[in-house]
């Protein structure tokens, strides 16, 4: 069952691209990357990394994605990765385990809740595109440590507007 939460502001080093549904990887497989530059500089990360949503253009098959580390306290970027801040506010959070790609259901659910409750979304659409105020996906599963797709844990959360 979703659950309403308020978060705090979060800092975070990450990498923003535009992608297709089978392009994920050009984001998603920079976060080992990531990781590695924050440890070469005496950072660790702060949580879970994540994927944020910014643009949603399904019927073109676009979407603009960033992939992101959460630090402890604002670490300047450098190269193509850039230091940038999750915003407080208001969250619908959703717990997902298994394969990545059972999470289009559970977003379904998730978005039928929240029409349900009558909730608000920080997203505006314009054109047939979502755009997003803050939407993530953060992988809680440290894929060096389980491998297996099944049996990752993914926690959802949506900004609410």
């Amino acid at each position: 069952m979703p659950q309403i939460v308020e978060l705090p502001e979060r800092p975070y080093i990450g990498i923003t691209k535009t992608i297709t549904m089978t392009t994920f990887g050009l984001v998603a497989d920079r976060i080992a990357e990531m990781v590695g530059w924050l440890a070469e500089r005496g950072h660790g990360p702060a949580g879970a990394p994540f994927l944020r949503y910014h643009d949603i253009d399904m019927p073109h098959d676009r979407l603009v994605v960033e992939a992101g580390v959460p630090v402890a306290a604002p670490v300047e970027g450098g190269g193509d990765f850039h230091a940038a801040t999750l915003p407080a506010g208001r969250y619908v959070t959703e717990s997902s385990h298994g394969h990545p790609d059972r999470l289009s259901g559970v977003i379904e659910s998730l978005l039928k809740w929240a029409d349900e409750q009558g909730l608000a979304w920080d997203m505006t659409e314009k054109g047939g595109v979502e755009h997003w105020g803050c939407r993530l996906e953060l992988y809680q599963t440290d894929p060096r440590v389980e491998p297996d797709l099944n049996k990752w844990d993914i926690d959802l959360q949506f900004r609410l507007a």
